[in-house]
C-alpha cells in the first residue's frame, strides 16, 4: 500500500502571525511576500523582502500553513 503523506506534499510557503515591538498590533504575514511587511497601525517594519522569502525583523507569534 503506498503511503499517503508521500504522496501529497507540504506546502513550501505559509502565513506568519507577526507582533509589531512598537505598538502590540498583530497581522498576518505571507512568507513569500514580495513587498516590506509594515504595521498597520505604526508604519513600523515587521518583514524586508529577501530572494524568495521574507526577512523577519520581528516575533512570530504562528504560523498558519
Amino acid at each position: 500500500m503506498i503511503d499517503e503523506q508521500k504522496l501529497i506534499s507540504k506546502p513550501k510557503t505559509v502565513f506568519y502571525r507577526l507582533k509589531c515591538p512598537g505598538c502590540g498590533n498583530e497581522q498576518n504575514a505571507f512568507s513569500a511576500a514580495s513587498t516590506k511587511v509594515k504595521c498597520l497601525v505604526c508604519n513600523n517594519l515587521l518583514a524586508d523582502t529577501g530572494a524568495s522569502k521574507i526577512r523577519l525583523k520581528t516575533k512570530i507569534l504562528k504560523t498558519n500553513i
